[in-house]
């Protein structure tokens, strides 16, 4: 999911509604001439800025959080077929260490032959499931993401805001170190989107059992 693509996008739509609302509730007036029309001084506008971990927001609503739950089941017979051959790879290194001392040069390379591509096999359906869960999952996200949006436009303007920051950080970027408590809005608009959306909150997923030479996918970019 591109993220500040999804946010800009979002809040710009949002934006955009807000303001032909807007016009369409001005009064109308009688245009005044040009040539009558006197320089507006600008004026200081108070700043009221707000923060919000939009990442972590979608993914902590209630439709975030099923999204999640479903995918973690989608995965699941893949992550119990890797965790399996793991397990084979184990028992085969256990044999070849516990090997008599007979044994030939011949079998022996030729068992760390199997090891080696079993080795591999792992490593690359590894990656090819990570890589599948993390698109799944920022497909996912991005999808609430978008809905999110409106959202958060509507909230900030409620309440007054004239400026907002996303504050969950880019590579190589820099973040905001200290503000004033109240200041992150994050948990008000899950709450909002939450209460819109109707959508209960889901029932928390058992935890997996650990194993010791697996690598479950797991996304990249949302945090719980």
């Amino acid at each position: 999911m591109n993220r500040a693509l999804v946010l800009v996008t979002a809040l710009a739509a949002g934006m955009t509604s807000a303001a032909g609302v807007a016009q369409a509730a001005a009064p109308q007036t009688a245009a005044a001439p040009a040539t009558s029309a006197a320089p507006i001084a600008p004026q200081a506008v108070p700043a009221k800025i707000a923060l919000i971990e939009y990442e972590r927001a979608a993914a902590a609503t209630n439709e975030g959080i099923r999204s999640l739950q479903d995918l973690q089941k989608k995965y699941e017979p893949k992550k119990t077929q890797l965790q399996s051959l793991a397990q084979e790879i184990d028992a085969l290194k256990k044999q070849l260490q516990s090997a008599p001392a007979t044994l030939s040069e011949t079998e022996r390379a030729s068992r760390v032959r199997a090891i080696d591509v079993k080795e591999k096999q792992l490593q690359r359906d590894g990656e090819d499931a990570s890589n599948a869960y993390n698109a799944d999952v920022q497909e996912s996200l991005g999808q609430v993401a978008k809905k999110l949006g409106p959202v958060v436009v509507k909230y900030v303007q409620q309440n007054g805001y004239t400026m907002l920051l996303d504050n969950t950080g880019q590579q190589g970027g820099l973040g905001v170190l200290w503000t004033l408590p109240g200041t992150d809005i994050s948990q008000a608009v899950v709450d909002a989107y939450n209460t819109a959306s109707g959508v209960a909150a889901p029932v928390p997923s058992a935890p997996a059992a650990t194993h010791s030479r697996t690598t479950p996918p797991k996304p990249t970019a949302p945090k719980q």
